[in-house]
């Protein structure tokens, strides 16, 4: 039988105020305080998933420890009170209603982090799309490495040209148990659960073994000797970096039969197809914080002038409080536009102190250089592109793209326990 990597396992769901539970990625708005700080308000008298994270807006602005040490005293605490449903063996089918009104669907199960690797080079099942930032590892896997709970933001693709694992779940709802149902806070759309137990499972399964078949695969994208890639994550790679980490370390100290059922081995995600209409890719852009602005947009002028690959041209927006200028890349050394300015910036701040911003959206960056960044305004690539071009050349450049606005992120709602 083909691996597949994907499976059912026991999910947990808060029974409680659904609204107030579910809140966006912690990676989101990291330059928005003021978002998160409306969430708390939303949230703060209710049991909710903001009390079960750490926003990335105030990694640098409160005590770290002290708040990893609140969040898993409140997962017990969680534990300890009922509050969470318990449906053991399952998946969950999700529908979605984002922004502009379209569906992303989508099945949350465990991926199993023995099949999964984000480092560069990987030839496993699973793998990292974009570059890993390492420096981001650390403080997730503290905040993971004790925790009881893990809740899912992630979410990984499949290159299912048929539509053959997740949309025919789509006909069938009348039949399944409805789970969840309810607006998302803070402009999130509608979010909605049905539970599949394993008849749903076995014809999953099968679907994701073709897609899996290394006969199928070389076809699909022309590489007859290179390794299946079944899974690619779109969103939540850190996240799954971090909890391949935390799985790595406590391995070590397990027997083979220990390792092969502990709950500390797959990591809850959502499977969601890139071929799905709603998934429109987006790029990423930087919003860069400098002592001088204008000192480092001469510098990167001299940069894209000084190129001398052999890449088609390539043009970047510049952002600042004087207004928007056009930089032409006319040699570039990268494929793509966010790789030259990613390789730039890194060369910058190895110098010249400063930060950098991961930012979605024209209208945030346009605020963020009004208040004194320097905005590079990058094109998005094409989503067709993603599996040959990870099959191809490895990772992208880290923060090449977004799957849809910020608003669209995956929002926290199922648990699960991982000791």
């Amino acid at each position: 039988m083909t691996q597949i990597g994907f499976y059912p396992g026991e999910i947990l769901l808060p029974d409680c105020n659904l609204e107030k539970w579910s809140v966006i990625a912690c990676d989101q708005f990291t330059s928005q305080p003021e978002y998160w700080e409306e969430v708390w308000k939303k949230t703060c008298r209710h049991p909710s998933a903001s009390k079960l994270i750490f926003p990335e807006a105030f990694l640098e602005k409160s005590d770290f420890n002290e708040q990893v040490a609140r969040i898993n005293q409140n997962m017990e605490d969680y534990l300890q009170s009922s509050l969470f449903r318990a449906y053991p063996d399952s998946l969950i089918y999700t529908e979605r209603t984002l922004h502009d009104g379209s569906v992303r669907r989508g099945i949350v199960g465990l991926l199993d982090l023995e099949q999964y690797d984000y480092r560069k080079g990987a030839a496993s099942l699973a793998r990292a799309t974009e570059g890993t930032v390492l420096e981001r590892i650390p403080a997730r896997v503290k905040i993971r490495e004790n925790a009881p709970l893990e809740m899912p933001h992630v979410l990984v693709l499949i290159d299912d040209r048929e539509r053959s694992v997740i949309e025919p779940l789509a006909e069938k709802i009348s039949s399944l148990e409805k789970l969840y149902d309810f607006p998302l806070m803070m402009g999130g759309g509608q979010v909605r659960g049905w539970l599949l137990k394993g008849e749903q499972y076995q014809a999953i399964a099968e679907a994701l073994q073709r897609l899996a078949a290394p006969e199928a695969f070389a076809a699909r994208y022309g590489v007859p000797d290179a390794p299946v890639l079944l899974y690619a994550v779109g969103d939540g790679n850190h996240s799954l970096a971090a909890a391949k980490e935390c799985w790595e370390r406590l391995k070590m100290f397990l027997t083979p039969e220990e390792a092969a059922r502990h709950p500390a081995r797959y990591a809850l995600v959502e499977l969601c197809n890139l071929q799905d209409d709603s998934l429109k890719f987006e790029a990423i852009h930087r919003a860069v914080f400098v002592p001088d602005q204008d000192s480092l947009v001469e510098e990167f002028e001299q940069y894209a002038a000084g190129c001398q690959g052999k890449e088609p041209p390539q043009s970047v927006s510049v952002l600042t409080r004087k207004g928007e200028r056009t930089v032409s890349i006319p040699h570039p050394e990268r494929t793509l536009a966010v790789g030259s300015v990613q390789d730039f910036l890194d060369q910058y701040l190895n110098t010249c102190p400063g930060k950098v911003d991961y930012i979605h959206g024209d209208d945030v960056l346009r605020q963020l250089a009004d208040r004194g960044a320097v905005g590079f305004r990058l094109p998005a690539m094409e989503k067709g592109d993603l599996f040959k071009t990870v099959i191809q050349e490895g990772a992208l450049p880290r923060k090449t793209f977004s799957m849809g606005d910020a608003s669209d992120k995956r929002y926290y709602l199922e648990c699960r326990k991982i000791k």
